[in-house]
């Protein structure tokens, strides 16, 4: 993430990883991580060294994690401490282990989606700018009504030209950098920014299927435990890492509260497709609401990369509808021109 603090999805497979064997090995949670401050990724080794420090001094690993949340997604927050206090730590960072090693798939499957479409923008920008740079190096021609030819309608023409191109649309993308900073740390901390997004077409989706599925693998953990469904559902809302969903955390609690059956209790936050709420249904009847968990989380992490896919499709649509719209300026601007020197031509 831009100008993320936190620990890299290598890192964090890796530490979970290494956590699941020491601790399956009988090693001691404080000496566990004292090994990764030592052995483990460099990333990872003064991160694991405070919380070894903090365990050190009698503090949980939910209060230990709590002081390096900038270090760790919210999924991870969210779980361990349930592992530690339900003695089930070891197969808590195995499941955490594979969440992470899935949502590094995700990921290089989108940079490699989205490194074709990068392509084309920017050898587009360079054509243009190279057409930019040759008109000012042919003869300047005039037309009739005394001004330059310019079949791209931009006025620029030469090194000077191309430059002040090349700028602009550095410039654009610059503000869209700030724009994303501005409504993911700004303005996204607030559930009806997330909210907002979870309705644009394409991004919507996969941002949705990528909650979901960090909510089903947290609610399978949690209610597996003892931990009362209120608390459940409300730490598996918070993993999800979505503030729409994390803003739904006390109306989902007041109708578990009022004693409606779980699934009624999440249609509440509106939030939750009715074909995932109808599954759900399905496996609280049948006593195999766990088994229903894992196979909703193993097809929302699919969806997910479906969703990805379509996304960047749609980005190099935009590419190729970039290239096509200067491609007929300049076709219609030439045609336009020549038919007006042909008219100027006539009339004299």
């Amino acid at each position: 993430m831009i100008l993320s603090s936190r620990l890299s999805l290598g890192s964090l497979i890796e530490l979970c990883r290494a956590m699941r064997h020491y601790l399956s090995a009988g090693l001691m949670l404080r000496d566990a991580f004292r090994q990764q401050s030592k052995l483990g990724d460099a990333a990872v080794r003064p991160v694991a060294q405070r919380i070894a420090d903090e365990l050190e001094q009698g503090h949980d690993l939910q209060h230990a994690l709590e002081g390096e949340a900038g270090k760790f997604p919210p999924m991870m927050l969210a779980l361990a401490g349930v592992g530690e206090k339900t003695g089930m730590l070891p197969e808590v960072f195995g499941e955490l282990e594979r969440y992470f090693v899935r949502q590094q798939a995700l990921r290089r499957q989108f940079l490699a989606s989205t490194a074709w479409p990068i392509f084309q923008f920017v050898i587009a920008v360079l054509v243009v700018a190279g057409f930019i740079l040759v008109l000012g190096l042919l003869p300047e021609a005039v037309m009739p009504n005394g001004k330059r030819y310019d079949p791209l309608g931009l006025g620029l023409f030469g090194t000077g030209g191309a430059l002040i191109f090349l700028a602009g649309v550095a410039t654009f993308f610059a503000g869209l950098c700030v724009f994303y900073l501005l409504v993911t740390r700004v303005l996204g901390r607030g559930a009806t920014v997330a909210t907002l997004l979870l309705k644009v077409p394409i991004l919507g989706r996969c941002l949705r299927a990528l909650a979901l599925a960090r909510f089903c693998l947290a609610l399978r953990l949690t209610l597996e435990t003892a931990m009362p469904t209120r608390e459940a559902v409300a730490l598996s809302l918070r993993a999800t890492g979505n503030e729409a969903f994390v803003g739904q955390i006390k109306t989902v609690q007041q109708a578990v509260r009022r004693g409606d059956d779980l699934t009624l209790a999440l249609a509440q936050a509106n939030l939750f497709p009715s074909d995932f709420l109808n599954i759900l249904t399905v496996g609280e009847t049948s006593g195999r609401f766990d088994d229903v968990l894992q196979h909703q989380s193993d097809h929302y992490h699919d969806e997910a990369g479906r969703r990805l896919i379509a996304l960047t499709f749609a980005a190099s649509l935009l590419v190729w509808l970039f290239v096509g719209v200067l491609i007929v300026i300049g076709i219609f601007r030439i045609a336009l021109t020549y038919l007006n020197i042909i008219d100027q031509l006539l009339n004299i």
